[in-house]
């Protein structure tokens, strides 16, 4: 996920990538690194949750930093805790209804949608969203589709939400949200199944395939693929690039990051 931060006196701002927890040699960590695009390199942060957490959702908001959710190799999580980069300190906040591990998450008109997930028992496709000024989650109407470690994402007033996995196969399906209407709405399926970068085939690879959706014309369609195969990884913008963080390549976890140039169609 990504934040913007201040870097200098006169008040130019650089985004930053901020890399969360996770899973690292085989447990949860509650690391954080950044990364500073102005210099090209990560740093640990001392910043540290209370507490490891994996495959949890993340967003910012009101320059807070969201996780939501996740698992630390015993329990699903239902809570969420902020922090704050200004003041460097962590906070709980009100938990949702559901616990959800692989959970997806976006932000949209100031508030935080938490899509799926697993809750320990099935996948879900149960929707809340969370309201920061009355500190509540509410429920929203639930999706199409069951689906845990999906990609989801808000653009020009709705939420998306693509791929997946029901606990029986991994989805080509997307759907997307109007708030407005409290609808789901089913979209252009993909041309590959993916679980973040995984297809569901039996060999057990990773893809490195990459598609890009257009909204005006209801269309998905190829673009470079990355220069390395990965599932379960962290995704963001940074200086209008999209960065690919980590992930899993099938056997081992991978710290490789690269990202993504739209104008050059290049990774």
């Amino acid at each position: 996920m990504d934040s913007d931060a201040p870097t200098s006196s006169d008040n130019v701002r650089s985004e930053i990538l901020l890399a969360i927890g996770g899973w690292s040699c085989d447990c949860p960590t509650k690391i954080i690194e950044a990364y500073d695009s102005n210099a090209d390199s990560w740093v640990r942060l001392p910043l540290q949750d209370e507490h490891p957490r994996a495959y949890h959702g993340t967003a910012v908001l009101n320059e807070d930093v969201y996780c939501v959710g996740g698992f630390d190799g015993v329990q699903y999580f239902n809570s969420v805790r902020k922090l704050n980069l200004t003041t460097q300190t962590w906070h709980e906040v009100g938990p949702m209804y559901e616990r959800r591990c692989y959970v997806s998450v976006a932000v949209l008109d100031g508030l935080i949608y938490a899509m799926g997930g697993c809750d320990g028992y099935e996948r879900l496709n149960s929707v809340e969203r969370y309201k920061p000024e009355t500190n509540q989650w509410t429920r929203t109407a639930p999706m199409i589709e069951r689906r845990s470690d999906a990609s989801a994402t808000s653009l020009q007033g709705r939420i998306y939400i693509c791929g997946g996995y029901t606990g029986r196969e991994c989805l080509f399906s997307a759907e997307s949200f109007h708030p407005e209407t409290n609808q789901w709405t089913l979209i252009a399926p993909m041309r590959s199944r993916r679980v973040g970068g995984y297809d569901g085939s039996a060999g057990g690879s990773r893809l490195w395939s990459a598609e890009a959706y257009n909204p005006q014309r209801n269309i998905w369609c190829d673009i470079a693929s990355m220069h390395s195969p990965r599932s379960n990884f962290g995704i963001g913008v940074v200086d209008h690039q999209l960065f690919a963080v980590g992930g899993y390549v099938g056997f081992i976890q991978t710290s490789d990051v690269e990202r993504y140039n739209e104008r050059t169609n290049e990774w």
